[in-house]
């Protein structure tokens, strides 16, 4: 009953936060885990280096920052040194992927006017990799594993729940780390800036939110750098082209050109005579827009040829990829907290991959020709009622979506490989 006690506590003291205290309220009454929406903390008085690392997005764009991570042999295991060794740095890790499909994108709450609906989802999400309830068969299942550390995967949930799950992780008293996406983007533009203006792509709710103008500035800050010039642009298409959609009314390459042709355009209109310098450093604060990288330059390039535009441009661009930055803080945080796990997992300790959809019981009504729910009825919820009108399943290569299928397999094998071909 600690973590009972410590809900009603913390009720106490964020009374004044109605989604807050809703969840908290939530949680006191389940402490078992058993429910929807809830967890058993009795797991995190155990052997916490061994549990996995969970990460989260809306949808599989996270899939993109899961692969970073797997991917990245930025320091020696043994020594923790900076540099390569051969060896990926999370070669002993096992990883929770939960991307919660069937409430994205999750750009449009704030648009809706749901935001507190948002921040809701987000501790859901936070919650399940937590916890130990899905749905496999059309049955609940308790045997996921909790997790040491949370990756938030997602620039919006990032925007708008960062602070809410840090806080979180701290009131329930859990022993767990929590890395966001857009943090540590901002920290690679501290490490790595050039002199000039710093460009952000990403989609139009992130920009909207203003959480990497925001985050960088505070970085820089706290480093004793001086404010920097930002300019940027979201883009309502250029993830759903990368990912194949079929929504999608134009290539990778048209959409990429027009969305850098909109960023160089936001910078002339926005700076300050030529004080601000040419675009030199560009954030790709999407987690599809780093698997175009090369087309961005091109199109950066392609622009220079423009005399009206060359001076807006720096001759070489420096990208920065938050999915990579996002890899390297993991790595450092568990190397400080002593969270890091030695010796590979057991065969049945397998990563475990996860997608929400639509609950079976939701009527007709709410549910679109394909068998998600309606936007009307998506983004008309409002927080408090914890009703499970979606459940989590796991993800296999067959549930994924066809162009999910294909961008997966094509250019981030090392997350394919771990899929389940069911």
């Amino acid at each position: 009953m600690i973590l009972a006690a410590s809900m009603l506590a913390a009720t106490t003291t964020r009374a004044e936060d109605p989604v807050v205290q809703a969840f908290d309220a939530h949680l006191a009454s389940n402490p078992d885990g058993t429910a929807a929406f809830s967890f058993d903390r009795a797991p995190y008085a155990g052997d916490l280096p061994s549990l996995p690392i969970g990460v989260f997005d809306s949808g599989i764009g996270g899939l993109t920052v899961l692969d970073a991570i797997l991917t990245l042999d930025d320091f020696h295991n043994d020594s923790l040194k900076p540099g390569p060794d051969g060896r990926p740095d999370f070669v002993d890790e096992r990883f929770v992927y939960l991307g919660d499909q069937a409430n994205m994108p999750y750009g449009n709450y704030a648009k809706a006017g749901r935001t507190d609906f948002l921040r809701e989802l987000i501790l859901k999400d936070t919650v399940f990799l937590l916890g130990k309830r899905y749905f496999a068969d059309g049955v609940i299942r308790y045997d996921k594993p909790p997790v040491k550390a949370i990756v938030i995967a997602c620039n919006t949930a990032t925007a708008y729940g960062l602070d809410d799950l840090k806080a979180a992780v701290k009131r329930w008293n859990l022993p767990v780390l929590v890395v966001g996406v857009v943090e540590a983007g901002a920290r690679g533009v501290l490490e790595s800036a050039q002199p000039g203006t710093i460009g952000v792509l990403a989609t139009v709710g992130t920009c909207d939110s203003g959480v990497y103008p925001r985050t960088i500035q505070a970085t820089l800050g706290l480093a004793g750098r001086r404010p920097a010039k930002i300019a940027q642009q979201g883009s309502p298409n250029l993830a759903a082209a990368i990912e194949g959609g079929s929504s999608r009314t134009a290539t990778v390459a048209e959409q990429v050109a027009a969305d850098v042709r909109r960023l160089v355009e936001t910078h002339r209109t926005s700076r300050p005579g030529d004080e601000s310098g040419p675009l030199t450093t560009i954030v790709l604060g999407c987690t599809h827009f780093p698997l175009v990288e090369s087309e961005i330059d091109a199109a950066f390039a392609s622009l220079r040829n423009d005399p009206t535009l060359a001076p807006l441009i720096a001759p070489v661009r420096h990208y920065i990829d938050p999915a990579k930055w996002t890899a390297r803080q993991l790595f450092r945080d568990l190397a400080s907290a002593k969270l890091r796990r030695r010796g590979s997992p057991a065969a049945e300790h397998r990563d475990q991959f996860f997608l929400s959809v639509a609950a079976a019981n939701v009527p007709s009504e709410r549910l679109n020709s394909d068998g998600g729910l309606s936007d009307s009825y998506k983004y008309g919820r409002d927080p408090g009622a914890f009703v499970e009108d979606t459940v989590v399943v796991p993800m296999t290569r067959r549930i994924l979506p066809s162009s999910g299928r294909s961008l997966v397999s094509e250019k981030l094998p090392a997350v394919w490989e771990r899929l389940d071909d069911r």
